[in-house]
């Protein structure tokens, strides 16, 4: 009888353990959702500004047409990613075109002169503030599912449960690494 008792407290207890271990997973997963969502928030209020900054910047800029091509084009093919991991590699590239693009803008005085643009680059610096903390609250999410997808023992059944490790936001190009010098400062005054 006492062994019988025995062998039924294990079993219940790697029941609530597995339990909990599932649970978990659940949860973390959950986590790294709602963090990529987050993302997402702030990367569809970049994306919905652009179409207005490159609208104000046209009229100045009409023979920059590459680099406006390329803020545009990168836009439409963020929007049609077949995966996570390409997503996350064109909003890199997105940056730092919209970095060249202020670049560009610095040979336009009355296009910095512009209120409009002014505001617009403004209101972009700082989604791309909100951008870089979503950023890294996701990749805190997918770490710590990551982890716990990994371990010991949640890795003997993690896979055939449908849990995966998630992907990160990533530079793939050292070059984008470099933070780029954007002045709007024409040297007069200062």
């Amino acid at each position: 009888m006492t062994a019988l008792l025995v062998v039924a407290a294990v079993l219940v207890m790697a029941a609530v353990y597995c339990i909990a271990l599932y649970n978990g997973l659940v949860r973390g997963r959950n986590l790294a959702a709602e963090a990529k969502s987050g993302v997402d928030v702030q990367l569809k209020r970049r994306a919905d500004l652009i179409p207005n900054l490159l609208a104000a910047v046209k009229g100045y800029m009409g023979h920059e047409r590459g680099v406006l091509e390329a803020v545009t084009g990168l836009r439409t093919k963020i929007q049609n990613a077949p995966d996570d991991s390409s997503r996350f590699r064109l909003e890199g590239a997105l940056t730092q075109a919209l970095g060249q693009l202020f670049a560009v803008a610095e040979n336009y005085p009355q296009l910095r002169a512009s209120e409009n643009f002014t505001s617009l680059q403004q209101e972009l610096a700082n989604i791309e503030s909100e951008i870089q903390l979503a950023r890294r609250y996701y990749n805190g999410a997918a770490r710590a599912q990551n982890d716990r997808v990994q371990t010991f023992p949640a890795n003997l059944v993690s896979a055939s449960l449908g849990f995966a490790t998630l992907p990160y936001f990533e530079i793939d190009d050292p070059a984008d690494r470099a933070v780029p010098r954007i002045s709007f400062d024409d040297g007069a005054g200062a």
